[in-house]
């Protein structure tokens, strides 16, 4: 048995809130399980230097664990400066959002996406790229809505999901308890049509075999699928 009772194909409880952020052109408060974060689109009309000239737009985010949001306190990243690990799930949310949007439609204008994780209990980068796709889009249909942009840019949808071996046996969306634990975990990044985007596998002890990593990628499918299904009718 899994400590959360789960069935091991079984995704937390998810919830997608579109328009939580009453300011921003596109927000989504995600919700899988205990944890929880908000992704804020903010639309900018301007591009960054490197791509002016170009035609071409942009999509970047930054992401943040507020003070509170483990167990312990933690210092603010603006205080002490941002982690490795901060950079690098950033960079993975603004790779994924790019590829299901078509830079060239948006234009010479940047959309940056805010992720700031309220409450942590495993996998707070996954779900801050299944909010952040849910929070760009309403930033998208906003513009589209303005005369901004001709049409909504976005190709497909895009969603994220961590699996492992929990107790030896393939397990889906990772809880703390669970990541902590597991003998190997990974991180998947899968488009609406089931186009792979990114993945993220480690062992943490004995390496895993080729069929142990299918039974994750067969989950993993699994679980976005639904989380796909998720988007549409919060963008409904």
């Amino acid at each position: 048995m899994r400590p959360s009772g789960r069935a091991f194909n079984e995704l937390r409880q998810i919830t997608l809130e579109p328009g939580f952020a009453k300011h921003a052109e596109g927000s989504c408060l995600v919700k899988c399980g205990d944890t929880h974060v908000l992704c804020a689109a903010s639309w900018d009309e301007t591009t960054p230097p490197w791509l002016r000239g170009s035609g071409r737009g942009w999509v970047t985010a930054e992401y943040g664990m507020l003070p509170r949001s483990t167990g312990e306190r933690m210092k603010r990243e603006a205080k002490r400066g941002q982690s490795g690990r901060t950079q690098e799930i950033q960079r993975l949310i603004g790779r994924s959002l790019r590829a299901v949007i078509d830079l060239k439609a948006l234009g010479e204008r940047q959309i940056l996406v805010d992720c700031d994780v309220l409450q942590a209990d495993g996998g707070t980068r996954t779900a801050a790229i299944t909010g952040a796709w849910v929070a760009m889009n309403e930033a998208c249909k906003w513009a589209a809505e303005q005369g901004i942009v001709k049409a909504n840019p976005i190709r497909d949808r895009v969603a994220a999901v961590s699996c492992g071996l929990v107790g030896g046996a393939p397990a889906l969306d990772l809880d703390y308890d669970e990541d902590s634990t597991a003998q190997a975990d990974a991180n998947f990044v899968i488009t609406g049509a089931g186009g792979l985007v990114e993945i993220q596998a480690t062992a943490e002890g004995d390496p895993f075999t080729d069929e142990q990593f299918a039974a994750l990628l067969a989950l993993a499918k699994e679980g976005c699928a639904a989380l796909s299904k998720m988007q549409i009718a919060a963008s409904a």
